[in-house]
């Protein structure tokens, strides 16, 4: 399903770590990637107890998606502006507030490398998931701690 780029870090506590989970639904959930919902909440999970799990989508998303979303356990976040600022600022938000012990980001877009960047700075373990090897971001794997290709 997934292949991992660096080892899982084991957490430091005998509480599972507090993971949340971004989708940046315009860059991943393309045709050519063909990722599974269940798939991406399945790496999430093996990260951790979900604590957020969260997927942004424009205005032309599909009622259809958004009940998909929905129904395995998605927040879904629809905005008519720009996919990216909003989980950017959404997830710098939640690291800055100490809610998240891991955050993953599933996207293909250099635009979230800050964002890995500044959770690693607060001490926040960092994921960068690519929806496929082809729609993999390089400047995302090598931000964060760990990164994870999803695949056919």
């Amino acid at each position: 399903m997934f292949d991992r780029v660096r080892a899982r870090l084991a957490p430091d506590t005998d509480s599972d770590p507090v993971v949340g989970l971004f989708v940046d639904g315009p860059n991943v959930l393309r045709d050519e990637f063909d990722v599974d919902l269940d798939d991406l909440r399945e790496v999430a999970t093996d990260l951790g107890q979900l604590g957020i799990i969260r997927l942004y989508l424009n205005e032309h998303a599909t009622p259809g998606l958004i009940q998909a979303a929905e129904a395995r356990g998605f927040e879904v976040v629809v905005t008519s502006g720009d996919v990216d600022v909003k989980l950017a600022v959404d997830a710098t938000a939640l690291v800055a507030d100490g809610s998240l012990d891991t955050l993953a980001v599933a996207s293909r877009d250099t635009d979230f490398k800050p964002v890995l960047e500044f959770a690693g700075t607060r001490g926040i373990r960092t994921v960068a998931i690519a929806p496929g090897s082809y729609g993999r971001s390089d400047a995302l794997r090598n931000a964060a701690d760990e990164a994870m290709t999803l695949g056919p």
